[in-house]
């Protein structure tokens, strides 16, 4: 059986359209169209985790090379329990800033399942695709970051801050008692410091809560 129709049926067994599922788990509809039309088309490997997961079957069960429903949790019947049970699907961005402010919908470049405590706070996260190596080794270029939103943060924690309303970073953020610094793990970068007023060039967007390795 090709993955068009191993997918459709899984669908039905479920009593959803396949265009609904894709909906729950962030695939567009112009995939489902593609599949519809190439059944024999195998998805990318991300997008086949993704529904591999929803229904919880094996990768080698979505494309026909084996008969039987590996589960891919163990102790779950079906992965939509799982996802009535705090699983939202949050946003991804493509860079620090576009999570943040008055930004169009297209800034969105995915979605991803993650396990959120409560709706409330789901509505408060994001996941953001870190480009570059300030970070590193924590944060490696291309990982996805996952952040709450929120204007204050502890001392020693890493953070999204925006300076001058401007410039987004995410950085390891220090307090002194009339100063901030602006540290990188790597140590090819050097720490920002901010005196007296001028801390008040910095703003916190959010707080990292997870990182989450691409690789």
């Amino acid at each position: 059986m090709n993955f068009w129709n191993t997918f459709v049926n899984l669908c039905n067994e479920i009593n959803k359209s396949p265009n609904a599922v894709a909906t729950e788990i962030g695939i567009s509809s112009g995939s489902i169209t593609a599949w519809k039309q190439d059944p024999f088309r195998k998805p990318q490997d991300r997008i086949l985790q993704k529904i591999a997961n929803y229904f919880n079957v094996s990768i080698e069960y979505l494309l026909g090379k084996e008969n039987k429903k590996t589960p891919s949790y163990e102790g779950e019947s079906n992965i939509s329990e799982i996802y009535n049970k705090n699983i939202y699907m949050i946003p991804v961005f493509e860079n620090v800033s576009a999570g943040f402010g008055t930004m169009a919908i297209d800034q969105i470049i995915d979605y991803e399942p993650l396990h959120i405590s409560c709706a409330a706070e789901a509505k408060e996260t994001i996941l953001i695709k870190v480009k570059g190596d300030s970070m590193f080794p924590k944060i490696e270029d291309g990982d996805l970051i996952q952040v709450h939103k929120q204007t204050s943060v502890d001392s020693g924690s890493i953070a999204v801050i925006m300076i001058d309303g401007e410039d987004t970073l995410v950085k390891k953020i220090i307090y002194g008692e009339t100063w901030i610094e602006l540290h990188s793990i790597n140590p090819m970068y050097k720490t920002i410091r901010f005196n007296d007023q001028d801390v008040l060039r910095v703003q916190i967007l959010g707080l990292v809560k997870k990182i989450i390795k691409t690789c």
